[in-house]
């Protein structure tokens, strides 16, 4: 073969490779082109602020209207937090007003029915998603969903509502701090909790006293943070300790 020949082929060859790697990367960014069209990020939409909004449940922004915390009805929670899905029956959730959906629930009792929506049943997160309300507020909104399907129950009172002169009784506080926060061990005995009910557990700690098991368990002890994680006042919890020792004794 001629020099002439082999130089010809040659550039023949490298023309191929060249436009072989122009097809490559062309294909590359056209595709590239494709599955990115429409995806214009700017700062503000991806600002710690705005993911923030955009994650935040829908219960927590709306729970907030109509009243303030602990004030809101059973109508007022259900039409802010609900009805989202118990108006349509989404997730399982059995729909408003359908009486045979509710027959079951309702004969479980109110008690049982406010324990479950607190603390979330399958696919219903605690509170229905709305960390804001209160346990009675919750209450409220079981009894409203359940009356409007044939139940009978009474929606709790709100505190102060007769001229703000109400008085909080401290065994329903104590009730109701034991249900949002010390129930997490004390039903279960995690940690080393002694179990609410427990007689044999619970005698020596009563034996020391009530005011020293309360001045213990402001405190924190062993596994325990100080007052259970509790953030309301000593005397709100001193009425959850004498709650959980009058149902141990």
């Amino acid at each position: 073969m001629s020099s002439a020949n082999k130089g010809s082929s040659s550039g023949e060859m490298i023309r191929v490779i060249l436009s072989v790697l122009v097809l490559v990367v062309l294909s590359v960014w056209l595709l590239a082109k494709l599955f990115t069209s429409g995806m214009v990020v700017d700062a503000e939409t991806m600002s710690k602020e705005a993911i923030s909004a955009r994650l935040k449940p829908v219960g927590v922004s709306v729970a907030s209207e109509g009243g303030a915390p602990g004030s809101r009805n059973g109508e007022t929670v259900y039409k802010a937090i609900c009805a989202s899905c118990h108006a349509a029956g989404l997730a399982g959730s059995p729909k408003f007003g359908d009486a045979g959906a509710w027959a079951g629930r309702i004969s479980q009792g109110f008690d049982l029915l406010v324990k479950h929506a607190v603390e979330g049943i399958r696919g219903m997160p605690a509170k229905g998603g709305a960390t804001d309300l209160t346990n009675d507020e919750v209450a409220r909104a079981v009894a409203y969903m359940g009356n409007a399907a044939g139940g009978k129950f009474t929606e709790p009172k709100v505190e102060g509502a007769a001229g703000g002169d109400a008085k909080v009784d401290p065994a329903v506080k104590g009730k109701e701090i034991y249900g949002s926060v010390c129930m997490a061990c004390h039903d279960t005995g995690a940690a080393g909790a002694p179990k609410m009910g427990d007689k044999a557990a619970w005698a020596p700690r009563i034996g020391k006293g009530l005011d020293g098991l309360v001045a213990s368990a402001t405190k924190g002890l062993n596994a325990m943070p100080p007052k259970g994680g509790y953030s309301g006042s000593d005397a709100e919890f001193r009425a959850a300790v004498e709650y959980i020792v009058g149902n141990s004794k």
